[in-house]
């Protein structure tokens, strides 16, 4: 009989005061959600200054120079980016130069990523560390060395393209090969023996299984220093000579006035850059399903 008024006693519902369960306070619902509160602030003031941009974009100013303030709706602005002198001629020599910058330091990176990670040899240390050194170097302090060096090597008459892309390379290079070393570090090498063991050569192992595995990885590394080369102004600055790139047009345009179709330039940057952000999101999610 007690077993039984025990068993009744275990399955029994819960009672709740009349009104039903007791609902939590304004206090422990804040500190049961802190860091989602948190991360929606950081969001916020992350993406309004994006969305002020996009908003002036469509601003038809009272002056020559674009202000902070909103005067009136236009849509000339979009149809009219090319109007400021400079402008569209600063736009394609950045995309230049952050393409071939690009194409030469994601082939470099690639090829140190493959030996640091297959091979072993003497100085393999120190050359991880060397690696290094430009991602944590300030870039005030590597663009004036890459300045005197270039002035030293009588490079000082023929600053400009040449010199920018040497720069880009220098820089962009280390991540290129930390973000393919990481790639090739997480694949299974037995895959490639087993390539071999189906009498596959070494060119075919490479461009069959070893390169397909490792394309997620390089495309990711390729997208990082296109948007790292687009984007500097220190080191550009120090060895850009006469040639005026996006980011000293938009430095200059604070002394001469600034035209609102760089609202126009921002927002579409930021578009594009979502879609890169996407495009390298897939990649990494492929890489991860093979």
């Amino acid at each position: 009989m007690a077993t039984t008024t025990t068993a009744e006693q275990t399955t029994s519902p819960v009672q709740h005061p009349v009104g039903g369960p007791p609902r939590r306070s304004a206090g422990r619902w804040f500190a049961d959600n802190v860091i989602l509160l948190v991360g929606l602030a950081v969001l916020v003031y992350t993406f309004i200054p994006i969305g002020y941009i996009f908003a002036l974009s469509f601003n038809q100013p009272t002056g020559r120079s674009a202000t902070a303030q909103f005067d009136s709706f236009t849509t000339g602005n979009w149809t009219s980016i090319c109007e400021p002198d400079g402008l569209c001629e600063s736009l394609r020599t950045s995309f230049a130069i952050s393409l071939v910058a690009t194409l030469i330091a994601t082939l470099l990176g690639t090829l140190m990523a493959f030996a640091l990670v297959r091979h072993s040899f003497r100085g393999r240390g120190p050359s991880n560390i060397v690696i290094f050194l430009p991602m944590a170097t300030p870039e005030v302090v590597m663009g004036s060395s890459l300045l005197a060096m270039f002035i030293a090597v009588g490079f000082n008459g023929l600053l400009g393209f040449i010199t920018i892309v040497i720069a880009h390379v220098m820089f962009c290079l280390s991540f290129v090969v930390v973000t393919v070393k990481a790639r090739l570090a997480g694949l299974d090498s037995r895959l490639e023996q087993a390539a071999m063991d189906l009498y596959a050569n070494e060119w075919q192992t490479f461009r069959l299984v070893t390169l397909p595995l490792a394309l997620p990885g390089i495309v990711a590394g390729a997208l990082l220093a296109f948007s790292l080369s687009f984007d500097d102004f220190v080191i550009t600055n120090f060895t850009s000579g006469s040639t005026e790139t996006f980011p000293l047009f938009v430095y200059g345009s604070k002394q001469r006035g600034f035209p609102p179709q760089l609202f126009v330039i921002g927002a579409l940057m930021f578009v594009v850059s979502l879609v890169l952000v996407a495009f390298g999101e897939l990649w990494r999610r492929r890489g991860r399903l093979t």
